[in-house]
């Protein structure tokens, strides 16, 4: 009856009054029913039958874009969506900006490479012998030196491309309260653990992935470790390692110890075939060969039964059993068998995402997850897991999520393994052509072959193109030796306009240069087809075709202005 003395616009205004100051109480003393969001909260001081359960409006959200995660996934989606005036916020541990690609993975391990790379002289061994490193034995602090300094500098890059695009980095761990709601706890030292809560129209989650530690292997600080703890401060060489595991990880840090002098590795996977089955045969049983010249034991097919911390001969050391009989003893483990995604500590559940028991989260062709609002991307979906597709990644996700664009699928991304040698590869490789009943020719060319390998010492290496006999549309790319990672850009552009081996042999390439191998291989490729007794002719557009012999050829018309003999 109150009411009544009042018009109905009056009416009106107070509604909307008092569900403005009940959404501030809700937010402000961080109110919620069964994990719903402050708005829900609202329904609560609504009158008249007024149902108010859905999200807040656009413009009531703390962010236009919420990032959990600082990897290169992240970094990329988040400045991207900054760029296009959103406001959008990065949550992570203060002292991990950059993520795991920046103080674990990618720049500490390639860092590590070009540490052990320069002091030991390996790349000029051929010419100055083994002495050609430093005049005394490193240790891990050189190493860490180097490392440290890099990491660093990568660190504090991340950092100012964040707050030069005005993204807010907020300290802490992230998790989900409800859909567009976020609760972050602190993880600055000396804080107290207290949560705050942001809400976000759109949500990344790009955290990342750790190290498996399985059950029944005994990680120890500075005996049995895993890749994210290599190059803790007071680790040393180990004269001695066990690698277990031949994947991408293990065969880099394998592959890097090797060539440390008085250094012996011992690489045990369960895997009976070669190592790093998506590779080229030939160039994984190459750089097989090169590493057990410097000493490595492959025992592959082998499967652990017991691993033991002891002590032997004075020493501490690590015995591992194997279900074969076998017993190998070394002064350290390193276990490289799988990763497993950052998610379990998001609470997933209550935006209704299951991972799987990786912790992998599923995403659609625009990496949407079952909530289509939060994204995810990076390391934490899966395949590929490269810090370079990531970074696409990120930036494809802001393009969908604020400019409806539909993501490109990734095709012809390159492969960069951090061996040493180094392998680079981007396509199909042969055992895959095979499979799909796809004819191809082989060209290659040896380092050896190449002014450019030569003034490198003789340093081992090739280059491989397989390529469409008929149409020398080129198929795959595959590298292996100094520089493969660089040289193998060229091939990824070609197969990404569909170009042919005319590009490779109609161009003039830098001499003396590593990426001369091109012309090499086409030209070795070209070769094969002709022996072979196929037939070129030349059209219009300057493409050369190949026709089988027996087929009819059909003469092409002259060049415009062209001599007939031309």
């Amino acid at each position: 009856s109150t009411w009544g003395h009042f018009s109905q616009a009056s009416i009106a205004r107070a509604h909307r009054l008092r569900s403005r100051m009940a959404f501030s109480v809700a937010r402000l003393f961080g109110a919620r029913v069964a994990g719903s969001s402050a708005r829900t909260v609202v329904a609560r001081f609504s009158t008249g039958g007024i149902s108010v359960t859905d999200p807040p409006k656009k413009d009531e959200f703390d962010y236009d874009l919420a990032v959990l995660g600082s990897g290169p996934a992240a970094q990329k989606c988040a400045i991207n969506a900054a760029k296009k005036g959103k406001r959008v916020c990065v949550i992570d541990a203060s002292a991990n900006i950059g993520g795991v690609c920046v103080h674990t993975g990618t720049i500490p391990s390639k860092t590590f490479r070009e540490a052990v790379l320069h002091m030991t002289g390996y790349r000029n061994q051929t010419f100055y012998g083994r002495s050609s490193g430093l005049n005394r034995q490193f240790t891990t602090a050189d190493i860490l030196r180097h490392v440290s300094a890099v990491v660093q500098r990568e660190r504090d890059i991340v950092a100012e491309q964040l707050d030069r695009n005005n993204i807010k980095v907020i300290s802490g761990h992230g998790s989900f309260e409800g859909p567009h709601t976020l609760s972050v706890t602190s993880t600055n030292p000396g804080d107290k653990e207290e949560s705050k809560l942001i809400t976000a129209d759109k949500v990344l989650i790009a955290t990342g992935t750790r190290p498996a530690r399985p059950g029944h292997i005994p990680f120890h600080e500075r005996q049995v470790f895993d890749s994210d703890e290599v190059l803790r401060p007071d680790w040393v060489i180990p004269r001695t390692l066990i690698v277990v595991g031949a994947g991408v990880i293990g065969i880099e840090y394998a592959s890097m110890m090797n060539i440390i002098p008085g250094s012996r590795v011992y690489i045990i996977d369960q895997r009976p075939s070669s190592i790093l089955p998506f590779a080229d045969t030939e160039v994984v049983e190459s750089l097989c060969h090169l590493m057990r010249q410097e000493g490595a034991r492959f025992l592959m097919g082998e499967v652990i039964k017991s691993v033991v911390c002891n002590s032997r001969h004075g020493r501490d050391t690590v015995s591992v059993v194997l279900e074969s009989g076998k017993e190998i003893h070394a002064d350290a483990l390193l276990y490289a068998v799988g990763r497993q995604a950052n998610t379990d500590k998001l609470q997933l559940a209550k935006i209704g995402v299951t991972p799987d028991k990786r912790g992998l989260i599923a995403v659609n062709e625009n990496f949407q997850t079952v909530a289509p609002h939060v994204y995810a991307a990076g390391d934490c979906i899966g395949f590929p897991a490269l810090a370079s597709c990531s970074m696409e990644q990120g930036r494809l996700v802001a393009e969908h999520m604020f400019g409806g664009n539909t993501c490109n699928r990734l095709e012809f991304f390159p492969y960069g393994i951090y061996t040493i040698p180094e392998i680079s590869m981007v396509g199909k490789n042969e055992r895959e052509l095979t499979a799909e009943g796809i004819p191809y020719e082989v060209g290659t060319a040896r380092y050896s072959e190449l002014a450019k390998g030569q003034m490198l010492g003789g340093a081992f290496g090739f280059l491989k193109l397989l390529f469409c006999p008929k149409t020398l549309e080129v198929l795959g790319c595959h590298a292996i030796g100094e520089g493969a990672i660089e040289i193998i850009h060229i091939g990824q552009t070609v197969m990404a306009l569909g170009g042919t081996l005319d590009y490779f042999i109609d161009t003039v390439f830098n001499y003396p240069a590593l990426a001369e191998a091109y012309r090499v291989a086409a030209l070795n490729g070209l070769g094969k087809v002709i022996r072979g007794g196929a037939k070129i002719i030349y059209h219009p557009d300057r493409m050369r075709r190949t026709l089988q012999p027996g087929a009819t050829i059909v003469p092409p018309e002259p060049f415009a202005g062209a001599e007939p003999s031309k």
